[in-house]
């Protein structure tokens, strides 16, 4: 049993303690920062860079006060919004528990995403059946097709010829595989994809079953930092390459607060607003990072409010411990978010490529081809499994603890803590599967993400709003931060707001 400690202050001992933001960045960088800040940047160009740095900084402040009255209060982020006044169920939640479950459901349809990519990841990198060895060969000559067109490799005689190659091949594929439908579409895809994520959800299943916080924690920090050192490596490299490297006018450009040209095949706006609400910390990641921090031992450490001095002092060292571990992620997350970004705009929007459906995974491995040529894909896939799998699997364990404390907030189950451990660990096993069948049944993996993302986007305003809530009305006497955080604080709550309403009014206008 933890008991009341002082946080500490050798360099050594306060980075053994912070975690919870590392496992957070697991979550982060897969979902938000490889396929909708990549497809952002393949659509938008340089143009709304300033709205991707944006949505990385701006939300921490808000999700620094959530740990904060975590750490003091030791109350789970749903039992802290059910005191948030407002429309409520008597017994059964207030207005922001019953959106957070709206939210949850449109969450496990961005991991039936998450593991749609991670299947087609694994599937272009080892097929399983002869149709899908086969697919996979006219598919990726189709995507280079499109990369050589651009780079100028080939003149225009060659092209043609192999155009029509890659035409006739798939003529054939066609009929050595007949299906249902005579048309070239999803009927088509072989089932490489779904067998593969299929096996990744049941084999995420049984170790989530057996998981603990320190497991999650080593697994998630290793998957994300490797393929981040090496997107900024693929980055750097690429400023040697003349037709795709940045230069700092395109770089300024993306700074500059302006919104892009509309166009009539996509929708860069729609689409970056559903980004904003999922970069950085989203309104899911500004939920579950308290029960982190919990799981951590940061609210046991402190102790229970028993009004003294030395609570207080334990309490403002566990908070500035926290400070670090917020901002040290950020920075982490951010850079990440900020390469993927600059990768899609220089890369994919150039060549006119946007990752989506079925295509997602192989579209996105062009961004590295520049500078890895031959190994690109290989590189690209073990980084794609990577990321994808750090956030299907945090996101997951991420899930079992909110939805379980959901349900103690909302009544149905015995509000106790043996009860509600036995529940995370039947949802760990059980939502991998869960988000399976949604990916089954749906298999956009970038379309499954961006709807998670609207939804978050919506949920910002509330949570900033139940943050402002904290700062103001559960706040120690002692412990309140200085003005210039509170002004912070109210742009990150002004930031989020327009977020919302400009989502809504897009949404609703489309």
């Amino acid at each position: 049993m933890q008991h009341p400690q002082q946080a500490p202050t050798q360099l050594i001992k306060i980075i053994r303690s912070i975690g919870p933001g590392l496992i957070v960045a697991g979550s982060i960088v897969g979902s938000g920062e490889l396929i909708a800040t990549t497809k952002t940047g393949a659509e938008a160009g340089f143009s709304l860079l300033w709205l991707i740095i944006l949505g990385c900084v701006v939300k921490v402040f808000a999700q620094i006060e959530f740990g904060r009255y975590a750490i003091i209060s030791g109350k789970t982020t749903l039992r802290a919004l059910d005191e948030v006044p407002g429309p409520r169920i008597r017994g059964r939640g207030n207005w922001l528990v019953w959106y957070w479950v709206v939210m949850w459901v449109a969450g496990i349809s961005q991991l039936g995403g998450i593991v749609g990519g991670v299947g087609q990841a694994l599937a272009i990198s080892a097929p399983i059946t002869e149709r899908g060895e086969r697919y996979n060969e006219i598919a990726d000559a189709e995507t280079l097709l499109t990369f050589q067109r651009f780079a100028g490799d080939r003149d225009e005689s060659e092209m043609s010829a192999l155009e029509a190659d890659v035409t006739q091949r798939w003529q054939k594929f066609r009929d050595e595989f007949p299906t249902d439908s005579p048309e070239k579409g999803e009927l088509l895809l072989p089932s490489d994809t779904a067998i593969w994520a299929t096996i990744v959800a049941l084999v995420t299943s049984v170790v989530l079953w057996i998981g603990r916080y320190g497991m999650i924690q080593s697994l998630s920090t290793i998957l994300v930092a490797s393929f981040t050192l090496l997107t900024l490596a693929n980055l750097f490299f690429l400023q040697d390459q003349p037709e795709f490297h940045v230069t700092l006018v395109e770089f300024l450009s993306g700074l500059r607060g302006r919104l892009p040209d509309p166009q009539s095949e996509v929708r860069p706006i729609g689409t970056a607003l559903a980004t904003f609400g999922i970069i950085g910390v989203g309104a899911a990641e500004l939920v579950i990072y308290p029960y982190w921090c919990l799981e951590k031992g940061y609210g046991k450490f402190v102790g229970k409010n028993d009004g003294s001095l030395e609570w207080q002092t334990r309490a403002a060292g566990w908070m500035r411990i926290m400070h670090i571990d917020a901002w040290g992620s950020m920075v982490v997350y951010t850079f990440a978010t900020v390469a993927f970004y600059l990768l899609g705009a220089a890369i994919l929007h150039r060549v006119g490529l946007i990752p989506e459906k079925d295509n997602m995974v192989r579209t996105l491995a062009v961004m590295f081809v520049p500078v890895f040529s031959t190994w690109a894909s290989t590189i690209f896939l073990f980084g794609a499994f990577a990321v994808l799998y750090s956030t299907f699997f945090v996101a997951n364990a991420s899930h079992a603890r909110t939805f379980s404390d959901a349900m103690c907030v909302m009544g149905f189950i015995q509000d106790d803590e043996k009860t509600r451990e036995k529940w995370i660990r039947w949802l760990s096993g059980g939502f991998p599967v869960l988000c399976l069948l949604v990916y089954l049944l749906f298999p956009e993996p970038a379309r499954l993400v961006l709807i998670s993302g609207v939804t978050q986007g919506i949920m910002l305003p509330m949570l900033a709003g139940a943050a402002l809530y904290f700062r103001y009305q559960r706040m120690v006497p002692g412990l309140a931060p200085g003005r210039l955080w509170d002004a912070m604080l109210w742009l990150s709550a002004a930031a989020m707001l327009v977020t919302g309403i400009w989502t809504v009014i897009e949404k609703l206008a489309g």
